[in-house]
């Protein structure tokens, strides 16, 4: 499997159809036993929130695969040599997979969101995406949930043979929810998708296509719930770019220095 290291973080170096045929022939191998593999769509934002939490940072590296989810990743991979990278979008994976599916017997079991938008979410699974297969959903609470409410939601999962759970929260919650259910359930795959939940259903509005390819869809969301997002993008952006300027300082010139450890010491 071919990845790229970004500030740290292994990331796919592929496109949403290599990812989707891994995941439908890590599944045809594994009938008869499920390994609980995450996948997660990772952006700026959980790179940045990787920097300063270890466990979230270990989550990450210990994952199956970390899907390149914004167009900076994109960007740097390129920068970095991996020429055939592309953006794989959470809820474009999300549906790719769903449509994919759907003429097989694998189970998806859906957890996100407000409430409600979970049972809106498998409708549009059935009649846009063609596929009858949703076997579960689930709405958490809006406050951190508790060992047995935990515990109950790994019972729904295993009760319906879920092999596909999808997980639309914010980051780095449904990590740390996708790190404690490994523990509990039986699935091939646990994948954490953001807002894909609440952009197919139309509970948020989605950027447009060329807005999300020149890397401003961040931009665009902060407009549209600017209440939310503003503490999130004014820390994260500027974060983002300077720890890439920091790591690229390191890789390419302090290194090298004719000073060594001196200067290296000096930037650290």
């Amino acid at each position: 499997m071919i990845t790229i290291s970004i500030l740290g973080i292994s990331l796919f170096s592929g496109n949403i159809p290599e990812a989707t045929r891994i995941v439908l022939d890590v599944i045809n191998m594994e009938k008869q036993g499920k390994k609980n593999r995450l996948i997660t769509a990772t952006n700026a934002h959980g790179l940045v929130i990787s920097k300063h939490n270890r466990h979230f940072k270990e989550i990450l590296n210990e994952s199956y695969l970390n899907l390149p989810d914004g167009m900076p990743t994109v960007w740097l991979g390129k920068l970095k040599g991996k020429m055939k990278i592309e953006r794989c979008y959470g809820p474009d994976f999300f549906t790719t997979v769903i449509k994919k599916t759907s003429e097989f017997d694998i189970k998806h079991f859906l957890c996100g969101g407000k409430n409600g938008i979970a049972e809106k979410l498998k409708e549009f699974c059935q009649s846009e995406l063609n596929n009858n297969n949703i076997v579960g959903t689930y709405a958490p609470p809006f406050v951190e949930m508790n060992d047995v409410e935990i515990k109950m939601l790994a019972s729904k999962i295993n009760e319906v043979n879920t092999d596909i759970l999808w997980l639309g929260l914010s980051c780095p919650k449904q990590e740390f929810l996708a790190h404690q259910l490994k523990k509990l359930i039986r699935v091939h795959f646990i994948i954490t998708v953001g807002a894909a939940f609440d952009f197919h259903t139309g509970n948020v509005k989605q950027a447009p296509k060329w807005i999300q390819n020149i890397g401003m869809e961040w931009l665009f969301r902060l407009f549209v719930e600017p209440k939310r997002l503003w503490k999130r993008y004014f820390k994260v952006v500027p974060l983002f770019i300077y720890f890439n300027f920091l790591e690229f300082l390191r890789n390419h010139f302090i290194t090298k220095s004719k000073y060594g450890s001196k200067v290296k010491n000096f930037f650290l």
